[in-house]
């Protein structure tokens, strides 16, 4: 808990460095408009209903003429680079708002991720009525974390609210974690561990901490029990970490407060929505366009083919320069917004390697479906005959994560060629395409399985394959199977995969991975059914067998786009 506060800095303008910095800043991204100028006034204490004190900075436009208020609250702190949005959107002619979570960066009470931030955002919009330069037309802006705090606010929208910009943000936290069945530990403790350090490590300390993070909680990942070893790990500085863990259903707490789909049923002003294909919440930020466009919220949709921490690096200047835009249109100009000039929906369609806009996401999609068959062949027929596929995972020599959809910075697409010749792996390939292939929406797979464990999980991945045999990953899912199915019988195992917008191009072949899991994205299923999760201190291994003969016909069905 933070008690002392830090000193109120009179409002003054950025320091020559800082001058430089936004002006290469701004050329880099080719950002648009007008620049005004701003000066900051720092260490302003907002109230909150309970006692706490959140600390802000306020960056004020150099213009008689502001165009309105951003706010942007984070737990990541107010200097560089938390504040680039800050700097770009003052510089633009907007008072912004920049404020930090509590507990975090000199704001009092406890941070707990997410739990306090409906209520925060309501006090920080009571604050700012009380100041003499907000005019009452309000935006809020940011990514991930900062993402949560703008669908907090939305489960109750205040009069002010003109317009949301939402970059990679969740709206429910219960589903990032556990949607699977299977905790998602790597990014969540690699979460953890930085969020506790990060007033404590700084500067050149801060950026080796996170560039070794893989390597120094390789050991913590494979531990028994891993609630404890996670304690260790986060020096017990992160207790929500273990609740979160212990705590698969969504029904008890802590959940309650940390699943906002009211949310996406209260908005009632334009959203500017941001994901990334190979982002870790891009499914839900697809929930949310769609359940916003269904109630006709004007909600535009971006997605690019970025992970997590690359929409920071490469996708930044389209997010900014697509922000600016939509800040102009929705909150600068005091009239009703104009008819939409460009489709709503724009996709990077990786593979293809270039943008495309739609009318809507999902486009219209007929089924493409493929049949696995005996001799590791995907093809358009079933199988007439043939013998099962086989693999055995286990969890002492789990088989391993390589890319996807992470939040730590090992994500994304890679060559799958040391998971494809692991013995705990199938594979299934189509011959080489005679015309191109584009996959728009959520690839589904039916395995015919059975198992001698009830314990266990289903990882499948699928690749595109190039003329040089280089095979990399463009869509993924895991489900942890229901212990209480029978053993002896064939069931059908239907994953999801994320959802994409891929072209597979003619001489290119689409290939299916089969596993027991992906570790450390996921906890490895230890094979005993311990609970609560991550208190097992014993490992068994699970035979899985998938079936591809009449009758127990195992395929992957693929949306591809309708003529």
């Amino acid at each position: 808990m933070t008690t002392a506060l830090p000193p109120h800095t009179a409002t003054a303008p950025p320091s020559p460095a800082a001058r430089a910095a936004d002006r290469f800043l701004t050329r880099l991204m080719r950002l648009p408009g007008t620049r005004y100028g701003y000066r900051v006034e720092r260490n302003l204490p907002a109230p909150t209903r309970d006692g706490a004190v959140l600390m802000t900075d306020h960056y004020a436009p150099n213009t008689g003429s502001p165009k309105g208020t951003v706010l942007v609250r984070t737990p990541y702190g107010r200097a560089f680079p938390g504040n680039l949005e800050a700097r770009v959107y003052a510089d633009h002619g907007y008072h912004v708002v920049l404020q930090s979570c509590r507990g975090t960066f000199g704001s009092t009470g406890d941070f707990y991720p997410m739990a306090n931030e409906a209520d925060d955002a309501q006090d920080a919009v009571a604050w700012l009525r009380t100041q003499p330069w907000f005019d009452g037309r309000l935006a809020t802006s940011g990514g991930s974390y900062v993402g949560w705090t703008q669908w907090a606010l939305l489960m109750d929208p205040p009069a002010e609210l003109r317009t949301c910009l939402i970059a990679v943000g969740p709206h429910d936290m219960h589903d990032a974690v556990y949607g699977t069945g299977a905790f998602q530990v790597n990014d969540f403790l690699s979460w953890a561990a930085a969020l506790v350090n990060q007033e404590r490590v700084t500067g050149l300390r801060a950026v080796a901490q996170l560039l070794t993070m893989k390597r120094r909680l390789a050991p913590v990942f494979d531990a028994l029990p891993l609630a404890d070893a996670a304690d260790e790990t986060t020096e017990h500085r992160a207790p929500w970490f273990r609740e979160w863990l212990t705590t698969p259903d969504s029904n008890e707490p802590p959940w309650g407060r940390l699943q906002l789909d009211a949310a996406l049923q209260r908005a009632n002003v334009p959203v500017r929505l941001v994901a990334g294909w190979q982002d870790l919440f891009v499914d839900q930020n697809l929930r949310q366009y769609e359940s916003l466009r269904a109630r006709g919220v004007d909600v535009s949709l971006t997605v690019g083919p970025w992970t997590h921490n690359e929409l920071g690096q490469k996708g930044m200047g389209r997010l900014l320069r697509g922000n600016l835009a939509w800040l102009e249109t929705h909150l600068a100009d005091e009239a009703p917004a104009q008819p939409r000039s460009t489709l709503p929906v724009e996709v990077y369609v990786t593979g293809l390697g270039a943008w495309r806009q739609l009318a809507q996401w999902p486009p219209a999609t007929d089924q493409t479906v493929r049949y696995l068959q005996p001799d590791g062949k995907l093809l358009a027929d079933e199988p007439t005959s043939g013998a099962p596929s086989t693999y055995v995972y286990d969890p002492a020599n789990p088989t391993p994560t390589l890319g996807g959809p992470l939040l730590t910075l090992d994500g994304g697409s890679k060559d799958n060629a040391k998971l494809e010749n692991r013995p705990d792996v199938l594979t299934f390939t189509t011959d080489p395409l005679t015309t191109p292939l584009e996959i728009m929406g959520t690839p589904v797979v039916d395995l015919a399985h059975t198992r001698n464990n009830p314990h266990a999980d289903v990882f499948v991945r699928l690749c595109d394959v190039d003329p040089k045999g280089v095979s990399r990953n463009f869509a993924e899912g895991l489900l942890r199977l229901d212990p209480t199915s029978p053993l002896d019988q064939v069931q059908t195992v239907r994953v999801h995969l994320d959802a994409c917008a891929h072209q597979v191009k003619a001489g290119h072949r689409i290939r299916l991975l089969i596993a027991g899991g992906s570790h450390p994205r996921y906890t490895r299923n230890e094979g005993t059914g311990a609970t609560p999760p991550g208190t097992g201190t014993e490992l068994r291994p699970c035979t899985h067998t998938v079936h591809h003969a009449p009758g127990t016909i195992s395929r992957v069905v693929l949306p591809t786009p309708s003529e």
